[in-house]
């Protein structure tokens, strides 16, 4: 319905007063005058798209919500303030869902009949205020006109939840686009999921979360908002929510409370990557930061993302040849293993990991993540933002394969679903981790070659920081160079020193031919001794087939 209805849906004249929800007031503040009454709660959502989640680096398993206050909605846009003091005001394009009939523990299947309408929102936020309330958003989002709302609403009852469509325009350019489609928790599960914990009034609005591309904002952008839905009959459209920015003249008073602060990974994360925040790319660590005095400098790769696509440029590295990578593929780990430990070389199997998904191999070069153990001083200052974990899976390039030393620490994740997706993408040929793995099915769903420790429920942040990436690393208990090649199969994992990888691949697969020839013996019933391995008569025998082939 558009707001030419009342909310039982009955025509009104245009320009008529809204009627009110059942025993609500009458709509007079022009704040909430595109709805049918003041809302008593405003609920939003933190992350709920999957273009989000990805580019912020985290997939949540389940939706996490916060409160706004509905003093901070502005109704069809206008104006609104950059506090003094700040620099760092953000703009979310967002579907807000309007309830209409009461919800108290609904099922999902019955939670979008309680939706009366759907309009679009700005669910706008200052990250210099995060730091005190970081989660709750009060100060951050609450703020006199930092919820934009309208202009127009649609009837929810002739809408598909999945296909509505949200977009945002800063100074004319289309910043965001995504579908409901793509959310990573559906519309109607939102409901449902708030329902069992409070009961949702007439009148309450649900902002469901932004998709990829949020950015900052600064006094005398102009931003919009629209929402419609393109496939539906008539294609309906809220109109566009257009906000402009000005700048606010009242500062804070210190001796109340904190003031405004920000940090390079305020920044990276308001503006959506270093790059576009104008921040050079994060420096590699230093003696302070766990370097041992002496040893040899590794050198720290080129991370800063892409501007255009938020995704760091792979490392130069020199790339295997597709013939290589072919007979790579044909060789059994064990033989590679056996052709290692002849040149004397025999301390590169990484213990103690299982594929995710059975059945599955991989052969890759070495690209390196180091994480160092949990430390609540340094991962305030490493595992926010951009940190080294986003920008190994960022700048990961064709047919490499990530290797993260966890120490063998399975107490936590190392990676879930998202950095998976994340690393298929940019066509990666796999991950090696001694540690765990979250969102262990729909890892093995994305496809990607994993070989972990096996799953674990929580996040990086419980037992590791993120430290550095590129560097030496030790990966159950084999030492692992970038530019090694990996190998991997049901056997294990393997790694090879890049020099002596075509001499090692052909001695291996010289063998398997001897091999198989020698188990056609043993099938034809001649007995191992002297078989296995091959003295002078059997070798002859075998040199001499070699031969006639």
């Amino acid at each position: 319905m558009t707001d030419d209805a009342d909310l039982t849906g009955t025509p009104r004249a245009a320009g008529a007063a809204r009627a009110p929800a059942p025993g609500g007031p009458a709509v007079t503040d022009p704040r909430f005058a595109p709805l049918p009454q003041r809302p008593g709660k405003v609920l939003a959502v933190h992350l709920a798209y999957s273009s989000r989640a990805d580019q912020r680096g985290r997939s949540p398993a389940h939706p996490s919500y916060f409160l706004k206050p509905s003093s901070s909605l502005a109704a069809g846009g206008g104006t609104v303030e950059r506090p003094a003091g700040t620099e760092l005001l953000a703009f979310e394009g967002e579907v807000a869902l309007v309830i209409g009939t009461a919800a108290r523990r609904v099922p999902v299947e019955r939670a979008w009949e309680h939706v009366a309408w759907v309009t679009a929102a700005n669910d706008l936020g200052v990250y210099d205020l995060r730091a005190n309330d970081r989660g709750s958003n009060v100060r951050s989002k609450g703020r006199d006109g930092f919820t934009p709302i309208g202009p127009r609403l649609l009837d929810a009852r002739s809408l598909d939840p999945d296909g509505l469509r949200v977009r945002t325009w800063v100074g004319g350019e289309l910043r965001q686009e995504d579908t409901t489609a793509g959310m990573i928790f559906p519309l109607a599960q939102l409901v449902a999921d708030l329902s069992q914990h409070l009961t949702l009034e007439p009148g309450d609005v649900v902002l469901t979360g932004t998709p990829a591309g949020s950015s900052v904002i600064v006094p005398g952008d102009v931003v919009e908002v629209e929402v419609d839905a393109p496939n539906a009959p008539g294609a309906p459209s809220t109109g566009r929510l257009v906000t402009t920015v000005t700048q606010g003249t009242h500062a804070f008073d210190g001796t109340l409370g904190s003031l405004p602060a920000v940090d390079d990974v305020q920044r990276a994360e308001a503006w959506g990557s270093r790059a576009a925040a104008g921040l050079p790319p994060e420096p590699p660590a230093d003696d302070a930061a766990g370097v041992v005095p002496g040893a040899a400098p590794d050198t720290a790769p080129d991370t800063a993302p892409d501007t255009a696509t938020g995704a760091a440029p792979a490392v130069a590295r020199p790339a295997l040849a597709p013939e290589l990578r072919e007979r790579l593929t044909r060789t059994p780990v064990a033989a590679i293993s056996a052709q290692l430990r002849r040149r004397g070389i025999d301390d590169v199997h990484v213990d103690g990991v299982r594929p995710v998904l059975p059945g599955t191999r991989l052969v890759g070069t070495a690209r390196t993540l180091r994480l160092v153990p949990h430390r609540a001083d340094l991962f305030a200052s490493h595992g926010g933002g951009y940190n080294a974990q986003k920008r190994a899976f960022d700048s990961l390039g064709e047919g490499e394969v990530l290797v993260i030393e966890a120490r063998g620490e399975a107490g936590s994740a190392t990676l879930g679903d998202v950095l998976a997706l994340r690393a298929r993408v940019r066509g990666a040929a796999g991950v090696v981790t001694d540690g765990g793995v979250r969102d262990h099915a729909a890892v093995a769903a994305v496809g990607l070659p994993v070989w972990c420790r096996g799953p674990h429920p929580a996040v990086l942040g419980r037992r590791h920081v993120p430290w550095d990436t590129d560097v030496t690393v030790a990966c159950g208990g084999a030492t692992v160079q970038p530019g090694d090649v990996v190998v991997a199969d049901e056997d294990g994992v393997v790694v090879v020193p890049r020099a002596m990888v075509e001499e090692v691949v052909d001695a291996a697969l010289a063998q398997e031919d001897e091999d198989a020839w020698v188990a056609d013996q043993v099938a034809a019933g001649h007995p191992v001794d002297g078989l296995f391995p091959m003295d002078a008569t059997w070798r002859a025998r075998y040199d001499a087939w070699r031969a006639g082939r």
